[in-house]
């Protein structure tokens, strides 16, 4: 196969792109380089462009269902990437993580219903609970060593106190840790014992680093198995977040019913045309383009966290265990939230995600995107430096 250009430099503007024309709506200015949402500005594997190039040749966009080469796909991808045999029949679409999120929350819980989440973590996590009626329990996060920790004594705490519904953030974003199988089977335990379901959103689950190694929580034990619902997607995997195209993977078939029944309730029917062809050609065919972003990737981390450690030792970059952002701890420099962001925004010229923005906990921290061209992200690194130099 040959190798991707992933230090091309693509223009985005214009595009309607969130990331790069919608920084003047979010940040107030226009005069940044925004490396803040979480999309990559690759290309993605050339055999999505193909399969999406032949449906607009065949030019008739009428009612279209998911195949079962779909289905078959995903399965296959599943148990390659992560060793998860995934019963078919378990399997139902969706057409984002984020609207799965809100059809779980509605499906298997009642309104005032408590919610775990951890914190800091996405910030969608807090506001489909809240936006659903519910009541928002969360779990801090323990910042040790420059790395996310769980704390299961306040962990078990809050399930005591009547949760229905867990959350769980796996890989973790903002922090990047990809939890230990030991981790997530105290965590399962934890909600079997105080019979509280779990929806597992891993849609980060692909953008994995070695060493480390991705475990499902629900193929971990029969008993987990029964009371998760994992929601995966092949959106931040190959850049196919415009596409609008994800699946749920429900092995209790009276959960299945319910999370299905809220769907319908919505209006939903099937994913578009363009979702069906882009997913199923990105499974199939996008492990080698995978490999390669997966090594691009790491590299851009490691320029990244070298040239903090030597240009701003004041910030604490946490290096990810997966995904393509950056948490930095930014709490040296003693200044608020609001200042920080100022002189991001002011100085530096450069937009990133506020810490704040995931909860408690995230106070004082940034995240930054790397998903980008070398010299993207070189100008990014020198931008950051302006800003507190």
């Amino acid at each position: 196969m040959e190798r991707n250009d992933f230090d091309k430099v693509i223009e985005r503007g214009g595009t309607a792109s969130v990331k790069w024309d919608a920084t003047e709506k979010v940040f107030g200015t226009k005069d940044i380089l925004p490396m803040w949402v979480a999309d990559m500005d690759f290309h993605p594997p050339e055999a999505v462009a193909e399969a999406l190039k032949s449906k607009i040749d065949h030019g008739i966009f009428g009612y279209t269902f998911v195949p079962r080469s779909v289905t078959e796909a995903l399965q296959d991808w599943l148990g390659r990437r992560h060793g998860w045999d995934v019963d078919e029949s378990s399997i139902v679409f969706s057409e984002g993580v984020v609207p799965s999120l809100s059809t779980a929350i509605r499906a298997f819980t009642e309104k005032g219903d408590k919610v775990l989440v951890h914190s800091p973590v996405y910030t969608p996590f807090f506001d489909m609970v809240k936006n659903n009626g519910r009541t928002l329990v969360t779990s801090s996060l323990v910042y040790k060593n420059n790395r996310f920790e769980l704390d299961f004594d306040d962990f078990e705490a809050k399930l005591l106190d009547g949760v229905k519904l867990f959350i769980l953030c796996s890989p973790h974003n903002p922090g990047g840790r990809v939890w230990t199988k030991d981790e997530l089977e105290k965590m399962g335990d934890l909600c079997v014992k105080h019979g509280c379901l779990i929806v597992s959103d891993e849609i980060h689950s692909d953008l994995v680093f070695q060493p480390n190694v991705h475990t499902p929580i629900s193929m971990i034990k029969e008993a987990f198995k029964d009371i998760t619902a994992t929601f995966v997607a092949p959106s931040k995997t190959f850049n196919l977040a415009g596409l609008q195209a994800s699946a749920a993977v429900i092995p209790n078939k009276e959960m299945k019913a319910k999370f299905k029944r809220i769907q319908q309730q919505q209006g939903f029917f099937t994913l578009n045309t363009f979702a069906i062809a882009g997913m199923e050609a990105a499974y199939r065919n996008g492990e080698e383009w995978l490999g390669q972003l997966l090594a691009y990737l790491e590299e851009n981390m490691r320029i990244a966290i070298d040239y903090i450690g030597e240009h701003l030792p004041m910030l604490k970059p946490m290096r990810p265990d997966a995904t393509y952002l950056l948490w930095i701890d930014c709490r040296e420099l003693g200044l608020s939230d609001e200042e920080i962001r100022e002189k991001l925004l002011y100085k530096g010229k450069i937009g990133l995600e506020p810490g704040k923005k995931y909860g408690k906990g995230g106070e004082g921290f940034v995240r930054m995107n790397l998903a980008c061209p070398r010299g993207t992200l070189d100008d990014g690194l020198e931008r950051l430096k302006k800003a507190f130099s």
